[in-house]
């Protein structure tokens, strides 16, 4: 007879050894864990970064927008008064002009002088728009309706009737 020699393992033996194996195998996965745990806080931060840059990327963009509309929109607004006020000088000098033609081809007697009122009229009137421009004749004319508010109110109901019926048709 052969003497083989068997080894015999003893079951204490072998559950310590499973459960060392167990034991190294969960310590090897929650150290992948940990560093997976570290990769993933690591990524989530350069995304919360990412995201904080491209939003404040777009605010300064957004800034840079409105500010640039509300240049163009000051230029534009300071072009028209710029325009409104010369417009109102140009019918200034033209009121005045059409004061002295007036006056210069005038007729004698009565009629000569109701000519030569509305020359007056004209001329001084083309004068207060030349100095004061549409800033005065709308202090003007606030001030006008505040002294006489009942013939303004009919004043304004009138022409808004007008105004409804020229443009009806």
């Amino acid at each position: 007879m052969a003497n083989t020699t068997h080894t015999v393992h003893n079951p204490q033996n072998m559950g310590k050894e499973a459960a060392d194996k167990a034991r190294d195998t969960a310590g090897h996965v929650a150290d992948k864990a940990k560093d997976l745990a570290g990769q993933a806080r690591e990524t989530a931060s350069n995304v919360v970064d990412k995201a904080k840059d491209m939003a404040g990327q777009a605010v300064d963009r957004a800034k840079e927008f409105a500010s640039s509309g509300a240049d163009k929109a000051r230029d534009m607004a300071n072009t028209a008064g710029q325009k409104a006020t010369e417009l109102t000088s140009r019918v200034g000098t033209g009121m005045e002009s059409l004061g002295d033609t007036i006056r210069e081809h005038a007729p004698s007697g009565t009629m000569g002088s109701m000519a030569n009122r509305v020359a007056d009229n004209l001329e001084h009137g083309g004068q207060f728009l030349r100095q004061e421009g549409l800033q005065g004749l709308g202090d003007e004319m606030s001030s006008m309706i505040k002294r006489n508010p009942i013939p303004s109110v009919f004043l304004g109901i009138a022409l808004g009737y007008l105004l409804a019926r020229a443009t009806r048709s």
